[in-house]
């Protein structure tokens, strides 16, 4: 049925919601929030007023809407951030990156509470450090705590379980005091629990003065391993407290949140601030920004970052003012169960703060268009530098063929796909060869790319049929280019096999030296000379020996399948069923040649003339084995 805009938009209500985009093929194009549907949503529809390429654009595809009544203003942001992140429309600016960042759990809610990672913050009663940007910082810091106060770190259910089992290693290894053996003291080992929760809050002066004067005790009692153990845990703590700089006097958490655009890309940089100290910072990209403003790309970043993240600071320092700052502070605040503010400084320090957030998101785009730039000329100036040397109109998909055998055992050809000069492993394809016994590296070729245009054909008759979704058919796609592996003569049997099937692709063969090296390109029935030092002589080599160690690692992994076959799969008469039973009651082969007749009928009642086959077979074995050596010996 057509959507008729005239009636539905005056169906709309005057009220808070989401409203949804929809194209003629029902995709997604846009979400959206509102205070009111009505005139949000009729906007759109109206003349064309300052609202940028991107929007008409938009407009123009859409086919329907639908929208979503809810109570408040605030229930319709939530909304909208659910539905963006499940639906990646393609008109909302997006966030790129889709990071989960650790904690350290201390679970002080138990009689003897442990020290580990979390990914996710929850309402109980454990103590919650971070978000940490490095898990591997996370880690160390973890692993330091348990060397230092000897916590425990199993799941034994204590104190209940105290004395039910031996101390594990860790105990031996002097990193656990043992409360599971009651070694310990539930009041001492909640001491050394409160000890690492100072540590954690950036209190190392008193552990490293009780460390030095234990190295310097040690060292006089000249019990030199426990000093150098003192020693080393020092460094680590010093290690530790030089990573986290003091940004205030005033222990407060906040993220400072800058950002950088040029005339395609966003970077946001985010600084995390956790009881006044920076434990860490980072950047994301925003993808889809069109023709948004800073302020706007930058209330969409808050909005799907701190949909995401466990923890929220009580403080948000940002570049611009955004336009729904109130109702987001209100969101947050619901989140985190305690007030949370966006501030904007203006002066101070907080202000060169969050320029210095702005520069580092500078820095890492323009570092970011450095590396893009040389990663093109890798790729899509390669790609360019081939089409050029061979005069065709473009080469972004190139597909590549190899076969492998060894004596022509077990044929197969690979084929690899690569895509503006980068690899597309997720259409790679393998071929066993079904139709060529010997070694004829040729009517493998054939037979290979027979299969994978006939295939091809096929897929694009039932898409043209709308009988196949687009997203599944693997061959549905031709190249603009065939390489193949070799010179001429490969090169004649890729183009008798398309003149035959009716289809026009330039084919190029790859021509290797006598080292077995790539030295030129054959085309057009000539050999031609490419600079060795050029990036598309670098992107021909990576292309073919890509697909000669696709062929060689499928070629392979048959050969491996081939080697751990069963001898029981040569008994007549035994299936995948026998089988199994038979190795799960006899547990070996040698115990299985050694049974008895009366012995294999034991296995789930197996039939005695089945139990007879199994007793012959390794019968004539060990006869055909003697009979062998017997000759070998005359």
């Amino acid at each position: 049925m057509l959507f008729n805009f005239e009636e539905e938009l005056k169906k709309l209500p005057p009220k808070p919601g989401v409203y949804i985009m929809h194209d003629a093929q029902d995709a997604i194009l846009y979400v959206g929030k509102a205070i009111n549907l009505r005139n949000r949503v009729r906007s759109y529809f109206r003349e064309k007023i300052g609202r940028g390429p991107q929007i008409d654009k938009m407009v123009s595809l859409i086919a329907r809407f639908e929208y979503i009544v809810t109570d408040s203003e605030l229930e319709a942001l939530v909304l909208e951030n659910n539905l963006i992140k499940e639906y990646l429309p393609k008109y909302n600016t997006l966030l790129k990156d889709d990071k989960t960042y650790p904690y350290i759990k201390v679970t002080v809610g138990e009689a003897y509470p442990r020290i580990f990672l979390s990914r996710e913050m929850k309402k109980d009663k454990s103590r919650y450090f971070g978000p940490y940007t490095s898990v591997g910082a996370v880690k160390d810091t973890i692993e330091l705590l348990n060397k230092l106060y000897q916590l425990r770190t199993c799941n034994r259910n204590l104190p209940k379980d105290i004395g039910s089992d031996r101390p594990c290693l860790n105990y031996h290894i002097k990193q656990c005091a043992a409360p599971c053996q009651n070694y310990i003291s539930r009041d001492e080992y909640r001491e050394r629990v409160e000890q690492a929760l100072d540590f954690l809050g950036g209190s190392y002066g008193g552990i490293l003065k009780d460390l030095e004067t234990r190295m310097k005790s040690a060292s006089e009692n000249m019990e030199f391993e426990e000093a150098a153990r003192c020693r080393d845990l020092m460094n680590s703590i010093k290690s530790v407290a030089q990573k986290q700089k003091i940004t205030d006097s005033v222990g407060e958490d906040r993220d400072i949140i800058a950002l950088s655009k040029d005339e395609a890309d966003v970077v946001v940089q985010v600084f995390f601030v956790r009881d006044g100290k920076l434990i860490g910072r980072e950047h994301f990209y925003m993808t889809r920004v069109f023709d948004n403003s800073k302020e706007q790309i930058l209330e969409d970043f808050v909005k799907q970052f701190y949909a995401g993240t466990p923890f929220i600071p009580r403080e948000l320092m940002l570049q611009y003012e955004i336009t729904d700052g109130v109702l987001i502070e209100d969101w947050l605040s619901s989140r985190k169960g305690s007030r949370v503010r966006l501030l904007v400084p203006k002066k101070g320090s907080k202000e060169k703060l969050v320029e210095l957030a702005a520069q580092n998101a500078a820095l890492v785009l323009s570092q970011d268009k450095e590396r893009m730039k040389r990663e093109e000329g890798r790729t899509i100036g390669a790609v360019k530098e081939i089409a050029g040397l061979l005069h065709v109109e473009n080469a972004n998909r190139m597909e590549a063929y190899d076969i492998s055998n060894i004596s022509g055992f077990q044929n197969v050809g690979s084929m690899v796909v690569f895509e503006k000069g980068k690899p597309k492993r997720s259409d790679y394809r393998k071929f066993k060869i079904r139709t060529v016994a010997g070694p004829d590296d040729y009517a493998c070729m054939k037979e290979v790319l027979t299969r994978r245009f006939v295939h091809g054909m096929e897929e694009q008759e039932k898409l043209r049929e709308k009988e196949m979704d687009e997203k599944l058919g693997s061959f549905t796609k031709f190249p603009d280019l065939l390489l193949m592996d070799g010179g001429k003569g490969q090169v004649n049997i890729a183009l008798s096999v398309l003149k035959d099937l009716g289809i026009r692709i330039p084919v190029c063969g790859m021509v290797k030296d006598d080292n077995h090296r790539t030295r030129g390109l054959y085309y057009n029935n000539e050999e031609i000379e490419i600079n060795t030092h050029s990036e598309g002589f670098k992107l021909i080599t990576r292309i073919q020996d890509e697909a000669h160690r696709f062929a060689i690692e499928y070629h392979r992994s048959l050969r491996s399948k081939g080697q751990v076959k069963s001898v029981l799969e040569d008994i007549p008469g035994i299936g995948p069923a026998r089988r199994k039973a038979l190795m799960r009651h006899f547990k070996s082969i040698e115990d299985i040649k050694k049974a008895s007749v009366e012995q294999l009928m034991e296995v789930s009642g197996m039939p005695e003339q089945t139990a007879k086959q199994v007793h012959a077979f390794f019968r004539k074995s060990e006869n055909d084995t003697s009979h062998s050596q017997g000759d070998m010996l005359q």
